[in-house]
């Protein structure tokens, strides 16, 4: 199995590398898992000085049973997770089939902050964008696809999103194979992982 890692701050386009990426190579053959479906319950985040929740920590995340899922794909036997709708009561939660492939990719922000799972990497890629570009898709995501209000997405992004980022994701970019800048395309970074992934497949 080879385990590829993609992070990037918060609204880089990571997600959208990702799918992008997969359409290019054989599906069949190819399992990514989102670090986003490890959250904890709400209950369980923990809260800033103004009462809000802060779910841009790596603690909001169950790493451990991360871990146990990836070594099940280690063993060759899949994996069922429950998908997690970021309290959406509006969306019905799927269950997602997580299959032992030959390349398994893992997308999330703190992906690399933990060193039990950073070390497992046969390949670290990195999504950067400009902080502009990063706010705005973070807005639109949050207010349309999770139904945040518009005033909190923005609390959230000065007073979570931004200082996680600084203190959590971004030392992490030297230590990546390839960072894909994400100002007007990501083309050129997408030829050349598809390229190279494809020869992991053959």
């Amino acid at each position: 199995m080879y385990l590829i890692g993609l992070s990037g701050g918060s609204g880089s386009g990571k997600t959208t590398f990702l799918h992008r990426l997969i359409d290019r190579l054989d599906s069949d053959k190819v399992t990514y898992i989102s670090l986003d479906e490890y959250y904890f319950p709400r209950d369980k985040q923990l809260t800033d000085n103004k009462g809000v929740k802060n779910f841009d920590l790596p603690s909001s995340i169950d790493i451990e049973s991360l871990l146990g899922d990836l070594l099940t794909l280690r063993s060759g036997k899949v994996v069922k997770k429950e998908e997690y709708t970021f309290n959406n009561d509006l969306k019905e939660p799927k269950v997602k089939t997580y299959r032992p492939n030959p390349i398994v990719i893992i997308e999330g922000l703190f992906i690399y902050h933990y060193e039990n799972l950073r070390s497992q990497f046969d390949l670290k890629l990195f999504v950067d964008a400009p902080s502009s570009s990063k706010i705005i898709r973070r807005i639109k995501r949050d207010r349309i696809e999770r139904n945040y209000p518009l005033d909190d997405v923005l609390y959230r992004y000065e007073h979570h999103v931004l200082p996680s980022y600084q203190q959590y994701i971004e030392p992490f970019i030297d230590q990546c194979d390839l960072i894909i800048n994400n100002t007007s395309s990501m083309d050129a970074g997408l030829e050349v992982i598809c390229g190279y992934l494809k020869t992991k497949l053959v």
